[in-house]
């Protein structure tokens, strides 16, 4: 698979599929490639998809550990520089939707559309104090630092902590959007939730909606955080998406 040189940065990806261009953006202690597994097939008969593992995760390489939901999206303008894509659909996932939202935000002729799924467009501390690292020794997570070791090894080169430390300081704190800054967005926004996602749900996620003007709500009856993936109803959200993207090309 693939790697692209961004001055400091070695970002790995994969792509797949012919079309137009869709930039798939994972969610924290996640890759490209796992975030959007249940993804993979539906998308590519239409769409070129890039999964790229944003800096800090995955296989994505830097000698710097520390990174936060800006540069991130600064990485992917980047990144899609790099790889001569002028214009492309972004589908964010949690971390992914916030930095879809600044990629949306700060350079708007960059992005054809926005499809965020488990982000309500604020930054919400709820649940973070699990996922550091002191927490999760004290609490025996071995289960959790396993994963977290080997799914990160390149990115944080054996420092999980500090993975984890990256981590909840991002969550604590982005995103940092005004709200004249969400208001904005100019491009066309699918936002969708899990009827049971504790992060967002329907009220926030609709609060969002009426912050961006060209935007459209979908919350998935029955669905968690992460609705789009394998055991929860991924099928339901592809087509959703899909319709969505339908809708809008290239002018």
């Amino acid at each position: 698979m693939p790697y692209v040189q961004l001055q400091d940065l070695e970002v790995f990806y994969e792509k797949m599929g012919s079309g137009e261009p869709i930039i798939f953006l994972h969610s924290g202690y996640s890759r490209g490639i796992l975030a959007f597994a249940s993804q993979l097939l539906d998308f590519q008969k239409k769409y070129t998809c890039y999964y790229p593992d944003l800096r800090g995760h995955g296989r994505t390489r830097c000698e710097s550990l520390e990174w936060s939901t800006p540069q991130l999206a600064k990485d992917m303008i980047a990144f899609m520089d790099a790889l001569h894509i002028p214009k492309a659909h972004l589908v964010g996932y949690s971390l992914g939707a916030n930095v879809g939202l600044y990629c949306a935000v700060q350079h708007p002729e960059r992005v054809t559309t926005l499809t965020t799924i488990g982000t309500s467009g604020f930054a919400d501390p709820t649940g973070v104090e699990e996922f550091e690292p002191e927490w999760l020794i004290e609490q025996d997570q071995q289960d959790t630092i396993k994963q977290m070791t080997e799914r990160h090894e390149e990115a944080h080169r054996g420092n999980w902590q500090e993975h984890m430390r990256q981590s909840a300081q991002d969550w604590r704190l982005y995103p940092q959007l005004t709200e004249d800054q969400l208001r904005s967005i100019r491009c066309p926004a699918l936002l969708i939730t899990g009827e049971f996602d504790p992060f967002v749900g329907e009220e926030k996620l609709s609060y969002l909606g009426s912050l961006i003007q060209d935007s459209e709500i979908y919350m998935v009856t029955g669905g968690s955080h992460r609705p789009h993936m394998s055991r929860e109803h991924p099928t339901q959200v592809n087509d959703r998406i899909l319709q969505f993207l339908d809708a809008y090309s290239f002018e």
